[in-house]
Formats: structure tokens, sequence, C-alpha cells
């Protein structure tokens, strides 16, 4: 299960339809060995497409150092879809590279509800889970 604050969902979603037709991506870091999302780090989809996210190399590399530094973890990571649900396509599936990691997907196609899911994505499986929001 994925406890995360209201405040981090809002910033999700206000992400996502900031960059709407488009997809957005980012993290949310925590302290290494926890599972709780702390430090909201929205980042630029290098793609720039309403169908498809890709972190720059170059700014993931920065955020990855700076997490390393911090000592923290990518806890979550998200991204939106515009016009599909929030579940995992093929190419996010493949893309999964952080076990440890709550994958998490907000849809962006209808403007008067939000849509936001959580995953957990290992070795191609995809599994979700439960969202506890807490304020």
């Amino acid at each position: 299960m994925l406890t995360i604050s209201q405040d981090l969902v809002d910033r999700i979603v206000a992400h996502a339809r900031a960059d709407h037709p488009d997809e957005a991506c980012g993290v949310i870091a925590g302290p290494v060995g926890s599972d709780r999302p702390e430090r909201f780090i929205p980042m630029e989809n290098a793609e720039r497409s309403p169908t498809f996210y890709r972190f720059d190399s170059m700014e993931q590399l920065r955020v990855w150092r700076e997490m390393d530094d911090r000592d923290e973890t990518p806890v979550v990571i998200y991204h939106s879809h515009t016009a599909t649900e929030a579940y995992p396509s093929r190419t996010d599936i493949s893309y999964a590279s952080e076990p440890d990691a709550h994958y998490v997907l907000v849809s962006t196609r209808e403007e008067d509800k939000v849509e936001l899911r959580s995953y957990r994505i290992l070795d191609g499986v995809v599994t979700e889970e439960e969202i506890g929001i807490v304020q």
C-alpha cells in the first residue's frame, strides 16, 4: 500500500494538468530505507508527447545523484496518461527499473475527474495497490 499526503497527490495532479496534452512525469523522493514519499521532483518529459514519456537522461542523472547525496530513494515515480485510463502501458512496464518504487499514474482524459492509481511493477508483473491519502 502506498501512503501519501494529500498535498503530494494535489501536486502530481496539478503537474499532469499543467503539462496536458503532453504526458507529465516526475519522482517523489523519500529517505533510504523508508517507504515515505516526501520530496516532490517534477521532471521534464523529454519526448513532449501525449502518448509517451521519457526522463531527460541528463536531468535524471542529476536528480538520482541528488537523491544519493541526500540519502534518498525514488519512492514514487509518476506520470500521466492523457487519453487513456491510469494503467501502465507495455512501454511503461518495460521501462520500470526501480523495483521498490510505487508507480503512480494519473489520467487527465477527463477534466473534471481525478483518476489516480498506484502499482508495483517487478519483472514485468503489474500489481495494483491501494493508496492511503493522509492530511
